[in-house]
């Protein structure tokens, strides 16, 4: 086997130089998005766990409790936890951080394909780096996951290649027979890492056994195989949790998923080439794609899945008159996607059978290919420096893309509002955006967006939920009810729309509305389906207890809620609290409009 052609200090230097160059590029192309906000479900991870975040006991339930968090990746959560004692909830070094690991993943992904010998190395980094279809990974703040799992990933594949001899590094004898057991054990700890960041990393074992053949035309059983072992025990034990949690936690099941196999086969082809397309021809990307009408019964439908299993087919017959490279490529997309083409139930296909996040790790594959092809090609046609051509007119048009797909994570609002120009089907960017909107104040515009959510999608809760939140702010109690009440018939366990009815009945100015009982009942089911811990609600069942006249329970719920108010420095509610512990001394109901 021969020495990668990377050890002389010239090559050393220009290697150096030209990672330096694509980080500050990587940084320069997200600028736009360094100064957004938070966005969408960034609350879950951050201010809206400011219990978790704020001392060492929070960080313990992160990686004792797998419901801890929205799913359970407590490596990533422990990044969050980490960001929250430096500088609380300023967005600016969230956002920095995770295009800093985006950049991170180009440079080893350059280095790896070096070590493997991958023509044009140092472009597809590049191109890894600065795609506009990475954008969704590394502007979103959730996404931490994803960049951060890649980052231990790609180490993985470094660590577990130099353990198996796929390439001689420099501080190795060249006739040496023996393994480095320090690089196997690192690899497995790499992978564990990778995983706890993100399951996504479950792929892995499978990849080694890929490159391996790949690079030797066979798989042996004592060299490849066996090594390999540990990495897949160590995958089916992990993915057993976050595989439960998705479901169970996050709520990946129900009339969203009741998708039939022939269906799911369809899903599974088309975004085959879905991503595929996105990757070549990056135009007209979406945070919310629409979700595609499936016909088990269209033959135009089944083409996407019968093309997908042709070209695979194809490639791995053609393997030895064009090589294992073009097969193993493709197979890495395609098995790497797999979790996400529709046979498992991902949270994310309630809204969209596609994501340009779910396919970042997967994109190595093509962007490999591609790239490698490209430089392959100018080398025979004896003119490389084409290749160098070919960068300059490439990586900026891809730079100014990414640039302009950074902007949408300025803010919530834009994001949604973008997201409405290019999808204005979405019934969750209408409901989002109209809840955006409604904190500024604008409510009839709000109510409209709410009311097309709902044109859109009927049972859709949160919409229900927050028109009555709209309704309530125009003083249209009865018809706010009635969203409420709608909002329950779908979704009876929903705990802060309880409690939003149990306000109403508790302390509505209008004594029609006020009900002390039903108000207690409400109030009691929302406060037992969040185990008394949310201080907003456990507040709410004070002013029932009051409403009803139990004003010893009031002070108490009361007293409780501005505990857990102040534990999670909710110092605003914790004052609110403490004048509702006044007036129930005084033997008086609370009265307020609405929240």
């Amino acid at each position: 086997m021969n020495r990668p052609k990377n050890c002389q200090p010239g090559l050393r230097t220009r290697g150096w130089l030209w990672g330096l160059l694509l980080v500050a590029a990587t940084l320069a192309a997200y600028w736009p998005c360094l100064n957004g906000g938070f966005v969408w479900d960034d609350d879950s991870w951050t201010t809206g766990i400011p219990g978790l975040l704020r001392d060492f006991s929070g960080l313990r339930l992160m990686w004792c409790k797998p419901t801890a968090l929205q799913q359970y990746y407590p490596l990533t959560g422990t990044t969050f936890w980490l960001d929250y004692q430096f500088w609380g909830f300023w967005t600016l070094p969230y956002h920095v951080e995770n295009v800093l690991l985006h950049a991170c993943a180009a440079l080893i992904f350059w280095r790896l394909l070096r070590r493997l010998e991958v023509p044009g190395a140092w472009l597809a980094g590049a191109v890894f780096a600065l795609h506009p279809v990475m954008v969704e990974s590394a502007g979103w703040i959730t996404e931490r996951k994803n960049v951060l799992s890649l980052v231990f990933y790609l180490g993985t594949l470094l660590a577990y290649g130099r353990y198996t001899r796929l390439w001689i590094v420099d501080n190795d004898p060249d006739n040496s027979p023996s393994r480095p057991r320090g690089a196997y054990a690192l690899a497995l700890l790499l992978f564990l890492a990778a995983y706890l960041a993100k399951a996504t990393a479950f792929s892995l074992p499978a990849v080694l056994l890929l490159v391996c053949w790949w690079k030797r035309g066979r798989l042996r059983w004592r060299a490849d195989v066996l090594p390999a072992l540990p990495f897949f025990a160590l995958a089916i034990g992990l993915g057993m949790v976050p595989a439960w949690v998705e479901k169970h936690h996050v709520g990946a099941q129900g009339s969203d998923w009741a998708i039939s196999f022939p269906e799911r086969g369809l899903i599974a082809g088309r975004a085959l080439w879905f991503y595929a397309g996105k990757l070549v021809w990056p135009v007209n990307l979406c945070f919310v794609y629409p979700r595609w009408h499936l016909d088990a019964n269209s033959l135009w439908q089944w083409f996407y899945p019968a093309a997908a299993a042709g070209t695979l087919l194809a490639l791995w017959l053609a393997r030895k008159r064009i090589g294992r490279g073009p097969a193993a490529a493709v197979f890495f997309f395609a098995g790497t996607l797999f979790p996400v083409l529709g046979f498992m139930n991902v949270y994310g296909m309630r809204y969209s059978f596609v994501w340009d996040h779910w396919v970042y790790i997967s994109s190595l594959g093509l962007i490999a290919l591609g790239v490698g092809l490209v430089a392959r090609a100018v080398g025979r046609f004896g003119a490389p420096a084409a290749l160098y051509g070919f960068a300059v007119v490439m990586l900026p048009v891809l730079g100014k893309l990414t640039w302009q797909q950074c902007g949408m994570y300025a803010n919530v609002e834009t994001l949604w509002q973008t997201t409405l120009a290019r999808n204005p089907n979405s019934f969750i960017a209408h409901n989002n955006f109209g809840k955006a909107i409604l904190q500024k104040g604008q409510v009839e515009e709000a109510i409209a967006h709410f009311q097309k959510s709902l044109e859109i999608r009927p049972d859709n809760v949160e919409a229900h939920s927050n028109l009555g939140n709209a309704l309530l702010q125009k003083g249209q109690v009865e018809e706010a009810i009635a969203h409420y009440q709608a909002a329950i018939e779908v979704q009876p366990t929903n705990a802060y729309i309880l409690d939003n009815l149990a306000w109403l009945r508790a302390a509505n100015p209008q004594a029609r509305y006020r009900d002390g009982a039903e108000a207690v009942r409400l109030a009691e089911q929302a406060c037992q389906l969040t185990d008394y811990h949310a201080p907003m609600i456990v507040g709410t069942l004070g002013a029932a207890y009051a409403e009803a006249g139990r004003f010893d329970e009031a002070v108490a719920a009361s007293e409780k809620a501005r505990e857990l108010a102040l534990a999670l420095g909710q110092k605003d509610l914790a004052e609110k609290n403490q004048q509702l512990i006044q007036l129930f001394r005084t033997r008086q109901p609370y009265r307020e409009p609405a929240r």
